[in-house]
């Protein structure tokens, strides 16, 4: 288990974060979404870059830089499985925030990986507020290679989090992919249960649903729908927006 959340200030230390983004996600070297340098600059400048220790090995970090609104916006966050790493940082940024009188913590995820989205949703509360087709363009790690970058910007309120919604919901996108059509002011978005293994064994399958998610979910969002919650380890939750563009799905 974590032992340890603490920022990070020594050039040794960012150097061993980018190390273990690399083991994490197998960067290209000229591809790398952060470098020792730009965390010592961050640091420097008041940003937020912190790790967090099993012991003296360094089992998770995570990067972030100041943003409008009273916010912190948390760029990369990786962590080595098994040690319950994620939570942790995610405690450490919110308190980190909190003293500095930031309201909020913002970052964009997969909004395929659905261990990713029942984290985000159902353990902290966080809230996906835009659908971002292609965020990063073609991204070359070993993990997203072969897909689109499409992300979901979510924000984390710290001072009162929004419960989980328990509001009747009928499913819109079921978990075979398909559009059910149904019409009620909530619905439910499914998303695969394995992207990841998915795009190794079937990648024709799993850009079928990268384009059925961002048909549904982003039809929705652009529609003015909100994402009310994450159920069952599998559906998103969202409530209709009013906006013509909603009724494509």
């Amino acid at each position: 288990m974590t032992d340890n959340v603490r920022e990070l200030r020594d050039i040794k230390d960012f150097v061993r974060a980018c190390e273990l983004f690399d083991d994490i996600w197998h960067f290209e070297q000229d591809n790398r979404p952060v470098t020792p340098d730009l965390m010592k600059a961050l640091s420097h400048a008041g940003g937020y870059v912190a790790g967090a220790f099993d012991g003296d090995v360094l089992v998770g970090a995570s990067v972030g830089f100041l943003a409008e609104g009273r916010a912190l916006h948390s760029h990369i966050t990786g962590a080595r499985a098994g040690h319950g790493v994620g939570h942790a940082l995610k405690l450490h940024q919110k308190a980190w925030a909190l003293e500095r009188g930031l309201e909020r913590i913002s970052w964009t995820y997969d909004p395929l990986v659905c261990r990713n989205a029942h984290f985000n949703l159902a353990k902290l509360g966080a809230r996906p507020v835009q659908y971002l087709p292609g965020f990063y363009g073609v991204m070359g790690d070993s993990i997203n290679q072969g897909d689109d970058s499409d992300r979901l910007l979510t924000v984390w309120e710290l001072i009162d989090p929004p419960a989980c919604s328990a509001e009747p919901a009928e499913v819109l996108l079921d978990t075979e992919g398909r559009v059910t059509g149904s019409e009620a002011p909530t619905v439910l978005v499914a998303v695969p249960q394995d992207v990841e293994g998915l795009r190794r064994t079937d990648l024709a399958a799993a850009r079928a649903w990268r384009l059925a998610v961002r048909e549904v979910l982003g039809g929705l969002l652009e529609g003015g729908g909100e994402v009310v919650g994450f159920r069952d380890r599998r559906y998103y939750v969202v409530r209709r927006g009013t906006a013509a563009s909603s009724a494509r799905v």
